[in-house]
């Protein structure tokens, strides 16, 4: 085998396990050197890549990859994410996605600047959820909710408004469920944290660098996808 394609099957059999190559790795660096000194490689990794329909991401001296959306083999399906969180019904994944929407917001300092914030708390996110799903909340019955386009705002408000704060199950803010708004909160923190893009200690969420090659490039070029997904768009997400 040609020693340039065989050297971008090796950086991309690390990068398609969700690892990363660092030139500080000692596992990874010699791997991530000849990715950017041989020209060769570099083009052919990068054929690998698009073709795949995976998207590649540098920071901080480290490449990572994610899957393009709607890719549907290194992608998650809706059904994928439901069993993956114990999610039942459309509208709770469509909750816990626009609780990961607005984690994503609320590291950003404010709405005119790409400087991130060193954490944010969960209680801050349970507020933020809460305070930017009231405009979708009504007060319409069970009746006329049913006939509500599913996957819509309003459909998931009315989900967060009907419940608690937290539940007893709660007590160690650890437990993920989907009986509390901390419960769903704790579902999405969970999910973001097993994909490497937070690090969750106690009730405060820290980026990761995953989080700034791969969530701020995804959020700055596909944000709106979120509504997209709320308004019965397509079936495959990104992860």
């Amino acid at each position: 085998m040609d020693k340039s394609l065989e050297k971008a099957l090796d950086i991309y059999t690390v990068l398609a396990t969700g690892k990363s190559l660092s030139s500080k790795d000692k596992e990874t660096s010699e791997l991530y050197n000849a990715f950017y000194a041989d020209s060769e490689v570099y083009d052919i990794t990068m054929s690998i890549v698009k073709r795949l329909g995976l998207k590649l991401y540098e920071y901080n001296d480290s490449i990572f990859v994610s899957a393009g959306h709607g890719n549907k083999v290194f992608g998650y399906t809706n059904d994928d994410l439901k069993r993956k969180m114990g999610l039942r019904l459309n509208k709770e994944l469509y909750l816990v996605y626009f609780i990961i929407y607005e984690a994503l917001l609320q590291f950003y300092k404010s709405s005119d600047t790409y400087q991130i914030k060193d954490y944010i708390r969960t209680d801050e996110l349970i507020e933020a959820v809460t305070n930017d799903l009231k405009a979708f909340s009504t007060s319409i019955s069970a009746a006329e909710e049913a006939e509500e386009d599913k996957g819509s705002f309003r459909e998931i408000a009315i989900l967060w408004d009907s419940l608690p704060p937290m539940i007893s199950e709660d007590k160690d803010r650890n437990k993920a469920s989907r009986g509390s708004r901390m419960g769903y909160t704790k579902l999405a923190s969970n999910f973001l944290g097993g994909e490497g893009i937070f690090t969750a200690v106690d009730d405060r969420l820290y980026p990761t660098d995953r989080f700034h090659a791969i969530a701020e490039n995804y959020f700055e070029d596909n944000g709106s996808l979120i509504y997209e997904q709320l308004n019965g768009g397509n079936d495959n997400a990104e992860h």
